[in-house]
């Protein structure tokens, strides 16, 4: 589980840290910078795929020129915040500090360049591209490549091995090509990889979620592609189909006893609800919420390996009534310690009801006044927060523009520009 996100000169954001828990919720205007947010999650997510720097935020096309990842919001001379010359994003999780920096390369006619770049856990560097003054790594004299020292081994008296990696892409979803590199460090590295792989950003479409799916896909598609397939895998354990239905009734108007999955002239699967009447609702009859309820109870429910999801306004298209039950699924879901879900929200309805240790992980992302920048301030440390939310409600705190207040006026005006490497 993710545990921090520290992004600097990353789009709007100067130097600013999300704190992060089972259930991350994160508040805030329009245009204040919580879509930026999930870009960086994303721009991780292209790491732990593999991808080049120029994949990751340009876009990347598979057979047929088929979209295999969508390019990154925004222009490539925005990703780096405004008059700097490089961004660089760390991620935390137990066991992994993971950090890189990027810049543009205008000798070569403005490519993304990886210029620093660190894996560490706890104490200990696996490897770095800066181990400091006096290791001719530090100083990276190669132009063409990015130099890593490797952490010494109990056979190595001085430093340990030194490897060189293309700049074009993240080291650290290219080291396990070298031969230098020992074992261990090969697997700490994929341990962060399989962190930042992980992750779904799900942009529920009905019409995606209507369509008859391939038999055999267990996957469900970012736009919610092979729902009846990935359900159908679900009610193969009798647990699980259960509960799917249980909580379908609760989170919509429908009576739903079970599901069925026939087949049509192509023999793709479709789906059908099953209701109490014996009466049978195909998917085409359903309406929007309901498909996503069913999408969202899919991932959370059926997920078998640990999984981040970014979730961009759960609450849209959810009537108030049914946001306690569906916050109770997510946090009790990820109570479980398998899957973590970060979400942005508008809806003071669902501030009013999340759990303290969800009120933990809420922050509130806002632009200074004086300034393009954008700060990231976790709800719980403003001001007097947690007795102001027992009186009124953390939910009418929002709907009044208290937090981004608070933050104002408990803030002075930035110093100016710190030094940084």
């Amino acid at each position: 589980m993710l545990t921090q996100l520290r992004l600097l000169d990353f789009k709007n954001f100067r130097d600013e840290t999300l704190h992060m828990g089972p259930l991350t919720v994160i508040v805030g205007a329009n245009a204040s910078g919580k879509s930026n947010l999930r870009d960086a999650f994303r721009f991780l997510h292209g790491i732990g795929r593999g991808y080049t720097l120029g994949e990751i935020i340009g876009g990347k096309y598979g057979a047929a020129s088929q979209r295999e990842w969508a390019q990154i919001r925004g222009a490539a001379d925005e990703i780096i915040r405004f008059g700097r010359p490089a961004f660089m994003l760390q991620v935390k999780a137990p066991g992994i500090d993971y950090s890189i920096r990027v810049a543009r390369n205008e000798e070569r006619g403005g490519v993304f360049w990886v210029t620093k770049e660190e894996l560490k856990r706890g104490w200990h560097t696996t490897y770095t591209s800066h181990p400091g003054y006096g290791d001719p790594v530090h100083e990276q004299d190669d132009d063409t490549h990015l130099l890593l020292r490797m952490e010494k081994t109990g056979t190595q008296r001085k430093y340990g091995d030194r490897i060189a990696v293309r700049p074009d892409q993240p080291a650290l979803t290219q080291i396990h090509e070298h031969r230098h590199v020992g074992k261990a460090h090969k697997e700490h590295a994929q341990r962060a990889i399989d962190l930042l792989a992980n992750m779904r950003f799900l942009d529920l479409e009905p019409n995606r979620m209507r369509e008859a799916a391939f038999p055999g896909q267990t996957r469900l598609g970012d736009g919610g592609e092979n729902l009846p397939t990935v359900l159908k895998a679900i009610c193969e354990d009798p647990q699980r189909r259960e509960a799917l239905a249980e909580w379908t009734r609760e989170l919509t108007p429908m009576d739903v006893r079970g599901f069925d999955f026939p087949a049509d002239h192509r023999g793709l699967l479709q789906l059908v609800f099953l209701e109490g009447n014996d009466r049978r609702v195909s998917a085409y009859a359903a309406s929007d919420g309901t498909l996503r309820f069913i999408a969202m109870l899919a991932e959370l429910i059926g997920t078998e390996s640990e999984r981040m999801f970014v979730f961009e306004e759960i609450d849209n298209g959810i009537h108030p009534s049914r946001m306690r039950l569906l916050l109770e699924l997510i946090e009790r879901q990820t109570t479980k310690g398998r899957i973590q879900v970060v979400t942005t929200t508008h809806s003071p309805d669902l501030l009013s009801i999340i759990g303290d240790k969800t009120f933990e992980s809420t922050s509130v992302v806002c632009r200074r006044e004086e300034t393009d920048d954008a700060v990231i301030r976790r709800v719980s440390e403003l001001p007097k927060a947690g007795e102001i939310r027992q009186k009124q409600g953390l939910g009418r705190l929002h709907a009044s523009g208290w937090m981004e207040d608070a933050i104002a006026f408990s803030e002075s005006e930035p110093a100016g520009e710190a030094e940084r490497e």
